[in-house]
């Protein structure tokens, strides 16, 4: 019986065709999404489901969903997905990272040409009979400094266009390497350099706990007078109220969105003021990207569907079903030692080398340096995956080396990963036990043994008594329960390291009182992604 996969969203008659002509049974019905109760009634049917951004794939949707094998978003954002739910029901979901990139890049330079000449405004004005051309008074873009926030795949098609229309780039990206930087011509800074310099500030960087807010109250007036600033990113980067009340101010000088921090954005404090001009998150709203995506996602799910081959996943690796049996451990373990190293990054990354040992090294070693890539940034993008990982890495001029070697010591295999930057050399090793579960074997050359877990801490010092004493009594004061408590330092007095597997995130006020006690060189919470 041929799969069966239910279109529920506005996806092109072409893409639509795509499955037919792969032997797919599709049922396109671009207005399901809208309606929650008919689509738990039907989803049971179909193998796979298609989808933009109406349809919501809920728990209860994927419960439903007994059948359901792949679920495919044209576009980037899976928002609409409950991964988790999705992940424990086995079902796959892809998205199609990349067929926005030029579409949005566009809208952004779009966006600040209309708010540099105020051409909505004077565009209502002259439709409502008025010939106001005293009032619109616009700035030119040519030799002004434009500010990149975020200088990764979209935000690097920006700088390029920027740079056509002989524009000045700065660009504050943490994970932009100076080689990137030179190679695109701009010129890499620190965030309050941008913010002082910039004529105007565009943003391009994904919805994190390190970038919500960036721009806060504090940095919006650390701007140069008379800014100009784009967002065509994501909702909740910026202060809105702060800004409406520069912008009345006149300190700066006008704003182009086409994100809000709530949307759908019907009502707004940024509304109706002069010189803002507003979008209803059109970044990739044009033929060519919403058919780019939508082709996509059809060859995507229809090649899994026929032939198993995975592409673009978000909660899966792309291996054959038959390496997945064996392999499946060792790519959660890659990812987490990634995750390990990216959160205790926060400078560019120049080169990582990933060493495989003993039965690791006969591995398809591949889909293990994309697991731990993706790993390692998903810190700084989380729409990052292991298909799109080592594009996004080589974008960033991340240098990517692999070295296999024989059995080497006590272990049947393990893995290496070491990360280079301007200033140091991090590496963490693990290995997978006869249980299938990873381990950390060895951190920053000091040999352990530790357990991962969802909620984790880590923490460096010099080998002294009281370490011990100073972490349990701190997590048993605030109710922190600890699963795991795993030491190891290079010699007596010395390097030492402490890593606990908690049972709950470690509060941000318990981090800090750690920190006030002297006796850490570094108190780091960390976070993975465990099945």
């Amino acid at each position: 019986m041929a799969p069966k996969v239910l279109v529920s969203d506005k996806l092109s008659e072409t893409a639509v065709q795509i499955f037919r002509d792969r032997g797919i049974d599709v049922d396109f019905m671009p207005d399901l999404g809208k309606d929650k109760e008919k689509l738990l009634e039907v989803i049971g049917q179909y193998d796979g489901l298609a989808i933009r951004s109406a349809t919501k794939a809920t728990e209860k949707v994927i419960a439903a969903a007994t059948n359901l094998k792949v679920i495919g978003r044209a576009g980037i954002g899976v928002d609409n997905v409950d991964l988790n739910a999705a992940s424990k029901k086995g079902v796959i979901v892809m998205n199609t990272p990349f067929g926005n990139s030029i579409t949005t890049a566009e809208h952004a330079i779009s966006m600040m040409m209309a708010v540099a000449r105020q051409i909505p405004e004077a565009n209502a004005s002259t439709h409502a009979g008025k010939w106001e051309k005293s009032r619109f008074m616009g700035v030119e873009v040519t030799a002004k400094t434009l500010g990149l926030i975020g200088c990764g795949n979209i935000g690097s098609i920006v700088a390029d266009r920027a740079l056509g229309l002989r524009m000045k780039v700065l660009a504050y990206d943490p994970f932009l390497s100076e080689e990137r930087a030179n190679k695109l011509g701009v010129q890499k800074v620190e965030l309050d350099e941008l913010l002082a310099k910039a004529d105007f500030i565009t943003l391009h960087v994904p919805m994190t706990e390190k970038t919500a807010n960036i721009l806060s109250r504090e940095n919006l007036a650390k701007t140069k007078k008379g800014v100009r600033i784009i967002n065509c990113a994501r909702g909740g980067l910026i202060d809105e109220e702060a800004l409406a009340e520069m912008l009345q101010s006149g300190h700066i000088a006008g704003a182009a969105l086409d994100v809000f921090a709530v949307e759908p954005a019907q009502d707004n404090i940024l509304f109706n003021l002069p010189n803002v001009v507003c979008t209803p998150h059109l970044g990739a709203a044009t033929t060519e990207a919403q058919e780019n995506v939508a082709l996509q996602v059809a060859e995507q799910m229809s090649d899994y569907l026929l032939t198993g081959a995975v592409t673009n996943a978000i909660n899966m690796p792309s291996i054959t079903a038959e390496e997945a049996k064996v392999m499946g451990p060792w790519i959660a373990l890659a990812g987490h030692l990634g995750a390990f190293v990216g959160q205790l990054t926060n400078e560019p990354i120049k080169a990582v080398n990933i060493l495989y040992d003993g039965v690791a090294a006969e591995m398809n070693t591949a889909a293990l340096n994309a697991s731990g890539i993706a790993g390692l940034l998903k810190q700084s993008n989380p729409d990052v995956n292991m298909v799109s990982a080592p594009v996004v890495a080589k974008e960033r001029g991340i240098a990517i080396s692999t070295t296999t070697q024989g059995k080497s010591g006590t272990f049947d295999g393990y893995i290496k990963l070491t990360v280079v930057t301007d200033t140091r050399e991090r590496s963490i090793a693990g290995t997978v036990f006869s249980d299938g579960k990873p381990r950390f074997i060895q951190i920053k050359g000091i040999n352990i043994d530790a357990e991962i877990g969802e909620h984790m801490l880590y923490t460096t010092n010099k080998d002294v008594p009281g370490i011990i004493g100073a972490l349990g009594g701190t997590m048993g004061a605030h109710g922190v329960n600890i699963a795991n408590f795993t030491l190891g330092r290079t010699r007596i007095g010395d390097s030492a390291i402490a890593l606990l597997y908690l049972d709950q995130p470690i509060p941000a006020h318990v981090v800090e009182e750690l920190k006030a006690t002297g006796l850490f060189q570094q108190v780091r919470p960390l976070e993975f992604e465990v099945g």
